[in-house]
């Protein structure tokens, strides 16, 4: 399970964890929606396209590993070379999405505080960086949402 807390008050920078450990830090975009991080020395962009979206995770040679589409719907998917991960919003007015695998929740990404900005993720059978790309696209999206709320 990944586990992301945010380091400050004002950036936006997450500390992201696996069973205990950290991993990684999400370092948000200041000019564009998105961040990045760096698993086991690879460094790893994600930005937003479009409507904001779609969101694409490359490498650092800037080839795409992984496309979100239809993010912020109720219905969305993760496309990572021949493998598509399906998601759905779990209720209009929460926070929880769902892992789908054969129509059937599999795994999450959960808010667990709105004040403290915590997040737990339960993606099994998905490769770690995919698993930080998600929980990433799901801060960059609430962050957004924030901002238009505030």
């Amino acid at each position: 399970m990944l586990t992301a807390k945010r380091t400050g008050m004002w950036r936006g920078r997450y500390e992201i964890g696996s069973d205990g450990r950290p991993v990684t830090v999400w370092d948000p975009s200041w000019w564009r929606n998105g961040g990045d991080f760096e698993i086991a020395g690879k460094r790893f962009r994600v930005r937003a396209a479009g409507w904001g979206t779609k969101y694409r995770m490359s490498d650092e040679a800037g080839k795409e590993v992984a496309l979100v589409e239809r993010a912020g719907r109720k219905h969305w998917s993760m496309r990572a070379g021949r493998d598509t991960y399906e998601f759905r919003r779990a209720s209009f007015f929460g926070s929880r999405q769902e892992l789908l695998v054969g129509g059937k929740a599999a795994g999450s990404v959960r808010r667990t505080s709105a004040w403290s900005g915590g997040v737990e993720a339960d993606l099994p059978g998905m490769p770690l960086p995919l698993q930080v790309f998600v929980v990433g696209v799901q801060l960059a999206l609430w962050q957004r949402q924030q901002s238009a709320a505030g």
